[in-house]
C-alpha cells in the first residue's frame, strides 16, 4: 500500500515553492517532486496545492508516496564491497551506476538492495526506503560510504554529518590546471535556475565550502585532493565547473567529451577516497580508505604515459 507521511515545514524552507521544498525534504529531484504533486499526492494543511505554491513555516505537508519507491527487493549488486563491518555500522565501496537507496524515477541498483541481498539488516530509524542511509554519493560517483546497522549509530552518524565532524576526502581529476594550485571555494549552491537535474552556484543558495589541493598535474588535467566542509548535492562537480575546471568526463557540467573519450571515461572522474569519523560505540576515530576503481585508474595511467611517465 502507498505510504503517507506528515512533514512539517521547517523554518529554513519558509517561502520556497512546494516542489523545491518537497525535493529537499525527501531528497528527490525537483522533477520527481513536481510529478508527485501533479499526481495529487501532496496536500498543504489538508488542501490540494500546485507545485508553484509557496510553503510557510509550520504548515503541514501530507505526502502519499507511491508503492514503487518502497517496493525494492534485495538485489545482488556487482562490485559492491564491504570495507569495514562491525556491530554498529558498515563502510562500503560503492560502485559506479549504483544509487544509495530507492527513489522515484530511479530504476537501477541501490546500496540498500545490495546489502539486503548480502544478508545485512540496517538501522530502521530513517524512512523505510532509506534504512541505515546517513549520507549519499551520486550514482556516477564511486567510493567510501558509511551505512548504519544500529539505531545508536544511525542517530550518531546523522548528527555527525549535520555538525560537519565527518572528514570527507575525495579525489577529483579536473580539466586544465587550477590557479592557485590549492585553495578554498566558498560559494552557495542551489538548483540550477534553468535545469531541474543540475545544480549551480546561486547567490541565494545554501552555504557550500570546498577545499582542494593539487596532487599531480598532467598535460591536460590535474589530480586534486578535495576536502568537503559541507555536503551539498553535486558540490565538487558544481564548484569545479564554476572555476572552469570541470571534473574530467562530467558532461553534465561542461566537461570536454573529446578528453573523456580519449581516457575511456563514461562518467565523471570523482571518487570518495576516504571517510573518517568518531565511532559511535568506541569513541575512537575510524578512518576507511577506498582504492581507485579500474576505470579511473586507467584514465590516470593514460595521462601518466602522455607525461612520459
Amino acid at each position: 500500500m502507498p505510504e503517507s507521511r506528515l512533514l512539517p515545514v521547517p523554518d529554513g524552507l519558509d517561502g520556497l515553492r512546494l516542489d523545491v521544498a518537497l525535493s529537499r525534504l525527501l531528497g528527490l529531484s525537483r522533477t520527481a517532486a513536481a510529478d508527485l504533486i501533479d499526481s495529487g499526492g501532496v496536500t498543504i494543511d489538508g488542501a490540494d496545492a500546485a507545485r508553484s505554491a509557496r510553503v510557510q513555516h509550520g504548515e503541514l505537508l501530507e505526502v502519499t508516496l507511491p508503492d514503487v519507491e518502497l517496493d525494492a527487493p534485495p538485489q545482488i549488486v556487482d562490485g559492491l564491497v564491504v570495507l569495514h563491518d562491525d556491530a554498529d555500522l558498515l563502510v562500503v565501496d560503492k560502485p559506479v551506476g549504483v544509487a544509495a537507496h530507492p527513489s522515484p524515477g530511479w530504476t537501477g541498483p541501490t546500496v540498500t538492495q545490495g546489502l539486503a541481498a548480502m544478508g545485512y539488516q540496517l538501522a530502521r530509524g530513517g524512512p523505510a526506503e532509506r534504512q541505515g542511509i546517513v549520507h549519499r554519493l551520486d550514482a556516477g560517483t564511486t567510493g567510501a560510504m558509511v551505512v548504519a546497522k544500529s539505531e545508536r549509530a544511525y542517530s550518531a552518524l546523522k548528527r555527525a554529518f549535520k555538525e560537519r565532524t565527518v572528514d570527507k576526502r575525495y579525489s577529483a581529476l579536473v580539466q586544465g590546471h587550477p590557479d592557485p594550485m590549492r585553495g578554498t571555494i566558498d560559494a552557495p549552491i542551489d538548483r540550477h535556475p534553468g535545469s531541474d537535474y543540475k545544480f549551480a552556484v546561486v547567490a541565494s543558495g545554501r552555504p557550500s565550502v570546498t577545499h582542494y589541493e593539487t596532487v599531480e598535474a598532467f598535460r591536460a588535467a590535474t589530480l586534486l585532493d578535495v576536502h568537503l566542509e559541507t555536503g551539498r548535492t553535486h558540490q565538487i562537480r558544481v564548484h569545479m565547473a564554476a572555476l572552469r575546471h570541470a571534473c574530467v568526463g562530467d558532461l553534465t557540467y561542461g566537461a570536454d567529451p573529446t578528453l573523456a573519450k580519449r581516457l575511456g571515461l563514461t562518467r565523471q572522474w570523482l571518487h570518495a577516497r576516504e571517510l573518517a569519523f568518531e565511532h559511535p560505540d568506541t569513541g575512537q576515530e575510524l578512518r576507511v580508505t577506498s582504492p581507485f576503481p579500474a576505470d579511473l585508474q586507467r584514465a590516470l595511467d593514460v595521462l601518466s604515459e602522455e607525461n612520459g611517465g
